[in-house]
């Protein structure tokens, strides 16, 4: 048996410039952070005994013979991309809700992938899942999607990921001394606004005419070289300033990024005290990110009464085997089926 936890990720500034059809005339570049809320995937190796020889476990359950009869596209991709020929028991939990702007989509890429080489005991590089997981995503699942979110959930970390050119990335971990690394994560607050989205749909209201965008993404990757500076030396108020700035500006990609009651709430927020803030992810619902200096933090609480707060810490290892326990091989008998 296999158990991978792979960590979800809160992206602060350069979403948009991680799409393939951008960084690939423009290049890219993201800051972004994996924190301590995991997708969870626990793999087996089915006995022969049963009528069915893929058994998945999710928010439904699926007991089918073939790989090409099962309904979730991740997992079948994932299959499909390994040539997996075995019968299997694939089980899910997550500590978050999917669909929420937490980049789990991509997580679960990661960890399955993960999941399905170690169950074949071989080991994948984080470049090497990463990779294997943006193929998954863009090329085989034909999802809207961009490339930050499987690289987060590889790596783990936070991070400045700079997308090249040529389809290559760059990780570059953000070094602060502890000090200030705390003083910076207790200006962040996380809520949950209830509503959940499918990001590839509302992504691609906005992704086919990107270049129409150009001077919006662009500040977008500026974003991220500035918050660097004030993270190592700046007034970190002005981070948050920086992230109202980059709200707004997403607002103004497409009429799906947010809401009536989204605006409702980030408007109380900052009456409340928010220096800034997001909906994370493509946006229309999930997750909101608010940045307020840390006496504020009740007062915002107070504001958003419908909103779930959901305390977080960041996650330094990425995707991860934490139980591999090899068991009795089937093979022969299963190949005999």
């Amino acid at each position: 048996m296999i158990i991978s936890r792979t960590p979800f990720r809160i992206s602060f500034f350069g979403g948009g410039s991680d799409y393939p059809e951008w960084f690939r005339e423009h290049g890219g570049a993201v800051l972004s952070t994996a924190i301590d809320k995991y997708c969870y995937l626990t793999c087996r190796y089915l006995p022969p005994f049963f009528q069915h020889r893929f058994r998945i476990l999710y928010s439904k359950i699926e007991t089918v013979s073939h790989i090409s009869e099962i309904e979730h596209p991740a997992v079948r991709g994932a299959l499909e991309q390994l040539g997996v020929t075995r019968g299997l028991e694939i089980h899910h939990d997550g500590d978050l809700p999917a669909r929420s702007g937490m980049g789990s989509s991509s997580a679960f890429a990661v960890g399955i992938l993960n999941s399905l080489y170690a169950l074949e005991g071989r080991m994948r590089s984080k470049e090497q899942l990463a990779r294997e997981a943006i193929l998954l995503e863009q090329e085989i699942l034909r999802e809207t999607v961009g490339s930050q979110d499987q690289v987060a959930a590889a790596y783990g970390g936070f991070n400045a990921i700079r997308f090249l050119r040529d389809g290559s990335f760059t990780v570059q971990p953000v070094l602060l001394p502890p000090a200030r690394l705390a003083e910076f994560k207790g200006h962040l607050m996380l809520f949950f606004t209830g509503l959940s989205r499918f990001s590839s749909d509302v992504a691609a209201t906005f992704v086919g005419s990107l270049a129409s965008r150009e001077d919006g993404i662009k500040r977008f990757m500026a974003m991220v070289d500035q918050a660097l500076g004030i993270l190592e030396s700046g007034d970190l108020r002005d981070f948050g300033r920086i992230l109202d700035e980059a709200w707004q500006i997403k607002r103004s990609l497409s009429q799906s990024v947010s809401t009536s009651e989204i605006d409702a709430a980030y408007a109380a927020a900052k009456k409340a005290g928010a220096l800034g803030g997001k909906l994370l992810g493509a946006g229309g619902g999930g997750f909101m990110m608010l940045f307020a200096e840390p006496d504020r933090h009740e007062a915002v609480k107070k504001a958003l009464p419908g909103f779930l707060h959901v305390p977080f810490d960041f996650e330094p290892s990425g995707s991860q085997i934490v139980l591999y326990d090899p068991e009795q091989d089937y093979s022969d008998l299963d190949n005999a089926r």
